[in-house]
């Protein structure tokens, strides 16, 4: 495992947040395309997850990450990729009598740079299922697999560096004390799960910047 440096980290996180800040309205167009280069991520790169999750943990076979991770990805997937047009419809509501004639809708928008904490025992699901719902919603993502599996992060941190720009979905790899780096950013919303312990220096590290 490559360990991301703070700076480089830091560094990313800026492209981000200016990237989310230039670009606050993200058309559904673009949304669908991210998810569907994620599809093409997993369709064409699922063996070699899979072969990664096997040499982390040593033995748990190919065919479980297929089945646990991968065909659970795909189908989280296929059911964003079908609502996803519906979803960011705005949605009418109802309008209080003192202020008609006046309409009102509720639109969803993206919060901006979303950051995302993975645990170790489903190291492909746990890391890109949160990652599927961040983009749906029109976020930039910076992901953080678990130390605990550094072959799977590593082969992550390469096929999405294939698929995506850094300023739109990225992977910062490293230890305990990086996820605590993470935190710590100014992040629109936090992802996180993994143990109780590591959990409370996350919410330590982001109660500073207030991030949900």
């Amino acid at each position: 495992m490559r360990a991301t440096l703070p700076d480089d980290i830091r560094h990313v996180f800026e492209l981000q947040h200016q990237a989310s800040r230039a670009q606050p309205d993200v058309p559904v167009t673009l949304r669908r395309e991210r998810l569907l280069r994620l599809s093409k991520l997993l369709d064409e790169h699922g063996p070699a997850l899979a072969a990664a999750v096997q040499a982390d943990f040593g033995m748990r076979s190919q065919r479980l990450t297929e089945v646990a991770d991968l065909l659970v990805l795909r189908a989280q997937l296929a059911h964003t990729l079908r609502h996803l047009a519906r979803w960011c419809r705005p949605h009418k509501v109802r309008t209080p009598l003192v202020l008609q004639p006046a309409s009102a809708w509720i639109e969803r928008q993206p919060l901006g740079v979303v950051g995302v904490i993975a645990p170790w025992n489903y190291p492909v699901q746990l890391a890109l299922a949160p990652v599927i719902d961040a983009l749906a919603a029109g976020n930039r993502v910076m992901l953080k697999p678990s130390e605990l599996t550094p072959h799977t992060g590593a082969q992550l941190a390469a096929l999405i560096g294939q698929f995506f720009a850094p300023d739109e979905l990225c992977v910062v790899q490293g230890d305990a004390a990086t996820a605590t780096l993470l935190a710590s950013l100014p992040f629109d919303h936090l992802v996180f799960t993994g143990s109780t312990a590591v959990g409370r220096k996350v919410a330590q590290a982001a109660a500073a910047n207030l991030t949900p």
